[in-house]
């Protein structure tokens, strides 16, 4: 079978209902729990079909890790229920991702 170009390809999917465009951007972020994914000058394609809307990324991306950030009032918490000293409260938290349930079952187990 012979491969279609991409002008064919474009009207073909117009036909079906679907809708592709490039979209110009100079970086993209996809910020996870603990890290991050940022994609310079990546190939952006935004897709719609019946409705919904795709984005397609394409590119290298570089991989680094995220600080998770601690509220000052949950470490005095943390500190006063645990009965342990600041750094103990927050590392707990930062192992937790913030969730003082978890924290204080770790530092009481």
């Amino acid at each position: 079978m012979m491969p279609m170009n991409p002008k064919q390809m474009r009207k073909m999917m117009k036909q079906m209902g679907i809708n592709m465009e490039e979209v110009d951007a100079e970086e993209v972020i996809i910020r996870k729990h603990d890290e991050e994914l940022i994609f310079k000058n990546p190939s952006i394609s935004r897709i719609v079909a019946k409705g919904m809307e795709t984005f397609q990324i394409v590119g290298d991306y570089q991989v680094v890790s995220r600080e998770i950030e601690v509220n000052e009032d949950d470490v005095k918490l943390i500190m006063e229920q645990a009965g342990v000293d600041e750094e103990e409260a927050r590392n707990a938290l930062k192992e937790a991702r913030g969730d003082l349930a978890e924290a204080l079952i770790k530092l009481q187990g």
